[in-house]
């Protein structure tokens, strides 16, 4: 008699299939099948990490490296730094004090060399998994964004809105603009104003007033906010707002602004009110019917 009759019905040992037979185990339950080998998956382990490193290049983090000593001593020449490429998908703006990655608005590295990676290189970049050589970017300290007022006077400091900035970030021995004072202007919506920490040896914002965007930052081409050093370990660090951007006052509008904006609505209180004071009287007057 057969052993578990699966059909409905009994067969000879001998008449059932050889395949069934070695796909069962001793106690009469059919054998898992066989697993595919590693190396048969592992190029689709491969593709789909390949595949997923894009992702996060493209919408999430990207690694840049640092070409210039223009950000020192904040970053040095050569560090890695990893940029949040996130939160832009999601309609959030630079804000002052933030360290961005941003694409060449209006030719601002004429001029410098471009390295020839090769295609290693390139490939790995592609992907998000070293920093691309070829891109044309800069990264700068964000200094004010669309509808502040910024400025600084030889032998003074950057003002803000009116209020002084501290910076403590400088490269030591510079000056907050002593070799290109400029302002007071007014940052247009959607551009922010851009410097770099070595301020003597940066062609940040106040080096590009006569080009086309006037110095001023598309926020369209900013990639993205820079917040850790990553490479090398020795200089690994986050790059926080500094506080100084945070002061009481920076974000108020000045005082002729706010009256501008508050006064068609004044105006249309003082004409409305009469006319609904003269309104009640008039009902109060007026007999009800009984």
């Amino acid at each position: 008699m057969a052993v578990g009759a699966r059909s409905g019905r009994d067969e000879p040992e001998d008449q059932r299939p050889e395949a069934a037979v070695e796909n069962e185990t001793h106690d009469g339950e059919s054998a898992p099948p066989a697993h595919r080998s590693f190396w048969k998956e592992l190029p689709l382990l491969i593709g789909i990490a390949l595949v997923l490193a894009l992702l996060i290049k493209t919408f999430l983090v990207q690694a840049f490296s640092i070409p210039s000593e223009s950000m020192q001593n904040t970053l040095q020449k050569g560090d890695r730094v990893l940029v949040d490429k996130l939160t832009p998908w999601f309609g959030s703006e630079p804000e002052r004090g933030e360290v961005v990655v941003f694409h060449d608005p209006a030719n601002w590295l004429d001029g410098e060399p471009t390295p020839d990676p090769n295609i290693a290189q390139k490939v790995l970049s592609f992907i998000g998994l070293m920093p691309s050589a070829e891109e044309k970017d800069l990264i700068k300290r964000t200094i004010a964004v669309g509808g502040d007022t910024v400025e600084c006077k030889k032998g003074g400091p950057v003002v803000v809105n009116g209020k002084q900035l501290d910076e403590p970030y400088i490269f030591p021995g510079n000056t907050a603009c002593d070799d290109k004072p400029f302002g007071p202007l007014t940052v247009p919506k959607g551009k922010i104003w851009v410097m770099g920490d070595h301020r003597q040896n940066s062609q940040d914002s106040r080096w590009h007033q006569e080009d086309s965007t006037g110095g001023f930052v598309p926020v369209d081409k900013v990639v993205g906010r820079a917040v850790v050093v990553a490479w090398p370990i020795t200089r690994w660090s986050t790059l926080p707002v500094p506080d100084t951007f945070d002061q009481p006052g920076i974000n108020k509008k000045p005082v002729a602004t706010a009256l501008g904006a508050a006064a068609p609505a004044g105006l249309g209180l003082a004409t409305a009110l009469p006319i609904v004071l003269w309104r009640r009287r008039k009902l109060t007057k007026t007999p009800t019917a009984g």
